[in-house]
């Protein structure tokens, strides 16, 4: 379904009982079951939602949400670091992400980031509440299945030992991941407020790094490592 705007907007009050939540999805549907739910709920108000990863930081920094519902494979920001800079921009809310994908990498990339709790979406209304109001009481909340992965992980130190760490930097991996999305060295730029020469440089470092010299690789690669949807 065409999403006509990229954010919206409520205007609500700040009322001390008042659980302020940002949706953060590019699927239309899905921000607005969100919101319904949401708002069935006394005391609880979205106060803005977002279809791409930049307009939900914009979003973060003026509403500071005690909130954040966080796609994980969002456009334009892949949600672990969507997490990582809401953190920075909106250091009270609380991080919940909520996704399809329940790898342990991607379990792994969130908690590093600052999630507080993690959701997929094959889960019931009721986890979802039951989230909701522990991260509303500044507890984290995992579900079981995260739990089981994280469980399995840590059980097999031999196995976390191996794991080669992450090759590409915060910045490396967002401009790879807009790449991979169909954007221009100069789009990126202009998205990321920074010069094209900086993005052709950031480029040819994560390439080299990755050893791939072609942008089908590339989005070969973003697209393994769930940075970007097939």
């Amino acid at each position: 379904m065409a999403v006509p705007s990229s954010a919206t907007k409520v205007h609500d009050s700040h009322g001390p009982d008042v659980r302020r939540v940002l949706i953060a999805d590019d699927h239309d549907v899905v921000r607005r079951g969100l919101r319904g739910f949401i708002e069935s709920r006394p005391g609880w108000q979205v106060v803005a939602e977002a279809a791409d990863g930049l307009e939900a930081l914009r979003q973060a920094h003026v509403e500071q949400p005690d909130i954040a519902i966080v796609d994980y494979s969002i456009p334009l920001m892949n949600g672990a670091q969507l997490t990582r800079r809401i953190r920075a921009q909106a250091p009270k809310a609380q991080v919940l992400v909520f996704t399809m994908h329940e790898s342990e990498s991607v379990i792994r990339e969130v908690l590093a980031a600052g999630a507080r709790g993690f959701l997929v979406k094959a889960d019931s209304e009721k986890l979802l509440f039951a989230a909701l109001d522990a991260l509303a009481q500044g507890k984290p909340f995992f579900t079981g299945q995260v739990n089981e992965a994280l469980l399995s992980h840590y059980l097999a130190p031999s196995n976390a030992a191996s794991e080669p760490a992450d090759p590409l930097s915060p910045r490396e991996k967002e401009i790879v991941q807009l790449i991979a999305e169909g954007n221009t060295n100069r789009a990126v730029g202009e998205l990321l407020h920074i010069s094209t020469k900086t993005v052709d440089a950031h480029r040819a470092s994560a390439m080299a790094k990755l050893g791939i010299n072609s942008t089908a690789a590339l989005v070969r690669y973003a697209i393994r490592n769930k940075m970007i949807e097939p």
